[in-house]
């Protein structure tokens, strides 16, 4: 890296925080809660929303955010299941950044929802270092990518207020040393909790859960209000 490219970063970086700021702050004089959900790709985030979606149906109203190189597939289908969804494509970019978010944002009535989620691109390494507003970070593992995935990336884990491990159903048909990934989790971050979770068959009651809990504390918490320039 040449010493020129220091700055550049960290301006970069800084901008981004700086409209991070301006998205937390709407999202909390809406009133609404939002989490980042971060996995790679195949590991069931979209399938995942899908359920979430349909068994939050009456209960909640949800947002989502998606997060794709190319096409509006997910989006479709989150749209299909009943949530609020608003797709970015990144083209070539790995991650989602503070103003991609911002200007999704301005495609929904924030005001109408209880929970917005962001569908980040399938990457488990960019989106980790880049603040978008959220309140909380929600990491996805998938069974079929191994049981090494937590050890190898570490930096999700750390970050992690909540952790996945969907397809659990997965683990008789491949190879996946459950007391090995978990104790991997536990050794890097054992404040956060881990759920199983076979989001294909709908077996998501303990995301369910916490996901009520961060709604729950999102109302108690009064309004805040933007300052908005005249």
């Amino acid at each position: 890296m040449n010493a020129i490219d220091i700055p550049v970063i960290e301006n970069v970086l800084k901008l981004n925080d700086e409209i991070a700021a301006i998205n937390r702050a709407a999202f909390d004089e809406a009133g609404v809660r939002v989490v980042n959900l971060i996995g790679g790709p195949g590991c069931g985030k979209t399938t995942l929303l899908e359920a979430t979606a349909q068994q939050l149906a009456g209960r909640l109203c949800l947002g989502v955010i998606v997060g794709d190189l190319a096409t509006t597939r997910d989006a479709e289908r989150l749209l299909a299941a009943g949530a609020e969804a608003v797709q970015i494509n990144t083209g070539k970019g790995c991650h989602l950044d503070a103003n991609q978010v911002r200007q999704a944002t301005q495609r929904l009535d924030l005001t109408k929802l209880d929970l917005l989620i962001i569908e980040n691109v399938g990457n488990l390494i960019c989106p980790v270092g880049f603040d978008l507003g959220h309140h909380a970070v929600a990491g996805v593992f998938g069974v079929a990518e191994g049981d090494d995935k937590a050890a190898k990336h570490p930096h999700l884990v750390h970050r992690a207020d909540v952790l996945l491990l969907n397809q659990i159903d997965l683990r008789p048909h491949v190879k996946f040393d459950l007391d090995r990934f978990v104790a991997d989790v536990a050794a890097l971050n054992a404040e956060t909790d881990l759920f199983h979770t076979n989001a294909a068959a709908g077996q998501i009651g303990p995301w369910l859960d916490w996901l009520a809990t961060q709604v729950a504390w999102s109302r108690t918490r009064p309004r805040a209000r933007v300052e908005r320039p005249e």
